[in-house]
């Protein structure tokens, strides 16, 4: 018999890709098999056996690893599921599903995205309770929406991954975690770039000998009534809990780095009428959904550099600010001296109130050091304080996750991407063959929901692996030639843009001045990017199939 060996070889997917190519373009969203669930139908696989089990040791092998359960490995795990794909598990270092929503718990959390679209397009919610949704009700509905189409039974909670190593032998990833080790044929990063809190690195900052904590990691059994409280940081969770702890505080400082645009929050408590307006006639909460996404699409032709859409946002915003605002002095420190964009653009009606409370002060002095009993600032002067909180973001285009992950060529993505990081569709990288991320690189979002890009990037990876399910395939490689295209084409499309050009330095940008984080035009034209797999794209190779005499000693690509 003659030896068999893997090859890479040209493979015709259109009759495998075309039943699979399911997006509704008139709702955004995936139009495949996805139905609630009311019970365990469709049997029960080794994959969801362990994960019903907190105690059962980790499978060996599995086809599909999903790794974190909030909106993207849920959505994946759903829609995958709606595929027919069954031998799938998704891990979680937390104890319960939403992600984010469950690490973030701070005073005042809340989404400053609609309610109505930021949801899944297949599982609107008609219960909302406002229209800009608070954390613990998305945290909840995030759980309802796994368990009512079947994902929960899929997920193995309190479990970290460690590390993921490509095996090009065994065209599998091998995950390391705090539970054992496994492999799988396909890996998923539903990470999410807001997992990772990032602490300023500021001198003495270990010294100080009070309460320190991050707002990603808020610790609910501190009481801060009538503590002298130090706020570092003023993007969009400080500019949330920052109008709560006023209430309590004796005293609290606020250190503004650089001045945010704000603009008007019209959150409000929706009406038993609208509620039951949406569950009797669900087209209606839909038409809700399409319109504000089409309203917040307008925005992107500012940032792209329309400079009558941006003027009409800024003066929105300087408003708001006067209206706000009636000190002088505090209002000149308070007005942004960048183009509305540039930064996150925040939405608030507490915060410019509370920064004129007689127990806050704004302290535009940049920090120095940090002692036992206070924070010390350019001025030279000591400023006392009992707690600091930081509300200073996340690792977004330097996430330490990056350096755990190990592609075929021995590099780690961190490695890979010398501080630049760069994915194809935002999903697919060279040299990390069957790994597909969620929210990656160019396919953040600033003016809409991320949940768009999820559930489109979702889709694409769906097409890939079930054709691989169908076609007897092991791997997808992506062609560097056709990541050079894809970065050549985004760098492009960001030239002009307010994310380079606004006058800012933005958590949009890497270490090398790219727009590595967001997708620097309109979402639709993302998403008809994804609703088709391209096969073309990637180096396509079989499980295994037998060597021939003519191919002794022959490579192929």
């Amino acid at each position: 018999m003659p030896p068999t060996r893997p090859q890479h070889v040209e493979i015709d997917l259109e009759p495998v890709l075309d039943p699979l190519r399911d997006i509704d373009v008139a709702t955004n969203g995936p139009r495949g098999p996805l139905a609630p669930r009311t019970d365990a139908a469709g049997g029960t696989t080794s994959a969801a056996a362990v994960a019903a089990d907190p105690g059962a040791p980790l499978p060996s092998e599995v086809r599909i690893a999903i790794v974190g359960a909030g909106f993207g490995g849920i959505d994946a795990a759903i829609q995958l599921l709606g595929a027919g794909e069954r031998d799938l598990l998704v891990l979680d270092r937390a104890e319960g599903p939403s992600g984010c929503w469950r690490a973030n718990t701070y005073p005042g959390i809340a989404c400053d995205v609609p309610s109505n679209l930021y949801s899944f397009s297949y599982a609107p919610n008609p219960d909302w309770t406002r229209t800009y949704s608070r954390g613990g009700e998305i945290a909840d509905y995030i759980a309802k929406v796994a368990r009512d189409f079947g994902a929960l039974e899929h997920i193995r909670f309190g479990v970290s991954v460690q590390s993921a190593r490509w095996l090009e032998a065994e065209q599998r990833w091998e995950l390391t975690t705090d539970a054992g080790t496994l492999r799988a044929q396909f890996v998923i990063g539903a990470m999410g770039p807001l997992s990772e809190p990032i602490y300023p690195d500021i001198e003495g900052r270990e010294s100080f000998e009070g309460i320190q904590m991050h707002s990603a990691q808020w610790d609910h059994d501190i009481d801060f009534a009538g503590k002298r409280i130090a706020v570092i940081g003023t993007g969009a969770s400080a500019i949330q809990f920052v109008p709560e702890l006023a209430k309590v505080a004796g005293h609290l400082d606020v250190y503004q780095r650089t001045a945010p645009w704000v603009l008007p929050r019209t959150d409000r408590p929706t009406t038993a009428f609208e509620r039951k307006l949406y569950r009797v006639l669900p087209i209606t909460q839909r038409a809700s959904r399409t319109g504000i996404y089409w309203a917040r699409e307008i925005l992107v032709a500012g940032m792209r550099g329309n400079k009558l859409i941006r003027g009409v946002l800024q003066a929105i915003g300087k408003s708001h600010l006067r209206r706000q605002v009636p000190d002088a002095e505090l209002r000149r420190r308070l007005e942004p001296k960048f183009d509305i964009g540039c930064k996150r653009i925040l939405l608030s009606n507490t915060w410019y109130p509370t920064l004129g409370r007689k127990n806050v002060d704004v302290i535009g002095a940049d920090i120095t050091s940090i002692q036992a009993d206070g924070v010390v600032t350019a001025d030279g002067q000591l400023h006392q304080v009992d707690a600091i909180v930081y509300g200073t973001g996340f690792h977004v285009t330097d996430s330490p996750v990056a350096g755990l992950i190990t592609g075929d060529s021995g590099v780690t993505l961190a490695e890979h991407w010398a501080g630049s990081p760069k994915a194809y569709l935002g999903t697919t990288i060279d040299g990390f063959p069957n790994l597909f991320m969620l929210v990656g690189p160019n396919s953040g979002v600033g003016h809409t929901s991320i949940l768009l890009s999820i559930e489109w990037q979702v889709n694409y990876l769906k097409q890939a692996i079930t054709a691989a399910t169908r076609g007897d395939i092991s791997s997808y490689r992506l062609r560097p030639e056709t990541m050079d295209a894809w970065v050549g084409e985004v760098d492009g499309l960001s030239k002009g843009t307010v994310w380079l050009d606004g006058g800012c330095s933005s958590y949009y940008l890497d270490v090398t001045g790219r727009n590595s984080s967001t997708w620097p035009t309109y979402t639709w034209k993302l998403r008809d990017r994804l609703a088709t797999f391209d096969p073309a794209a990637y180096s396509v190779r079989r499980a295994e199939v037998p060597a021939t005499p003519a191919d002794a000693g022959r490579v192929k690509a």
